[in-house]
Parts: structure tokens; C-alpha cells; sequence
């Protein structure tokens, strides 16, 4: 039943900790066990049991309603989220283009002395940087 505990944690992982949300925890983990059980009972596998329990509980919207977690939230962290990735795209591919315009630079005009890969070296920390704001709130940190 450990699965059963860490959906529950997940699911509640975004609600400020208060004694209401252990409370709610408690009686959701309570009902799925229950839920497991009755299905168990039917003759259905522990696993096929925990997974059917899990997908017919379906989503906690109003629970986070109840609790005074708008779900505004969760579509603001999606909107960061996008746009993170976007700004990851958009840091890849330019210094993908910077470092080209380097490399043919530094072939045109200098082909006996290969310089390039010193600037590569200093533009590749901008999608290094975005991908760690990225990975940050994918993370939900």
C-alpha cells in the first residue's frame, strides 16, 4: 500500500501543510485502502487493485477547493513552465547559431589556429542556465 501512500502525497504536494490537509489525507488514503480492498475481495491482484482504486478516484480539484487551493495555481505553474521551455528553446538554438558563426569565423580567417572553441566554451552557459530555471520549475521548487 506504499503506492497508495505516495499518490496521496503527490497528490496533496502542492497544498500548504495544515492540520485540515492531514485530516483530508488521512480519509482519501482511508477510502483508497478501502477501495483496494473491496476489489481485492472481488478477485482482483493487489496491483490491479491499487491501480484501478487510483484511476476511479480520478482528480482532486475540489478537495483543493475545499482546502483554499485555487486551481489557478497549477495553470500558472504551466504558463511558467511553457514559457520556460520556450526560453530553453530559444537559448539553444541561438547559441547553436553563435557557435557556428565562430567556427566559420574562425576557419575563414584563421584556419592555422583553432580559436573557436574558447567562446564556445563562454556561450554555452546560457542554455545551461535556462535548462537548470527549467528543470527548477518542472521540479516545482
Amino acid at each position: 500500500m506504499k503506492k497508495l501512500t505516495q499518490h496521496v502525497n503527490d497528490l496533496f504536494k502542492d497544498i500548504p501543510d495544515s492540520d485540515r490537509k492531514e485530516v483530508i489525507m488521512q480519509e482519501v488514503l482511508q477510502n483508497l485502502e478501502e477501495k483496494v480492498w473491496d476489489l481485492m475481495e472481488q478477485g482482483k491482484e493487489e496491483e490491479d487493485a491499487i491501480n484501478k482504486a487510483i484511476v476511479e478516484f480520478g482528480d482532486i480539484d475540489d478537495l483543493k477547493k475545499e482546502l483554499g487551493v485555487s486551481v489557478e495555481v497549477s495553470v500558472k505553474q504551466a504558463s511558467v513552465l511553457k514559457n520556460r521551455k520556450l526560453s530553453l528553446e530559444y537559448s539553444i538554438w541561438g547559441s547553436l547559431l553563435i557557435i557556428g558563426l565562430f567556427v566559420f569565423i574562425n576557419l575563414y580567417y584563421s584556419p592555422q589556429v583553432i580559436w573557436f572553441v574558447y567562446p564556445t566554451f563562454a556561450v554555452l552557459w546560457w542554455p545551461l542556465s535556462m535548462y537548470y530555471r527549467w528543470s527548477k520549475v518542472k521540479r516545482g521548487e
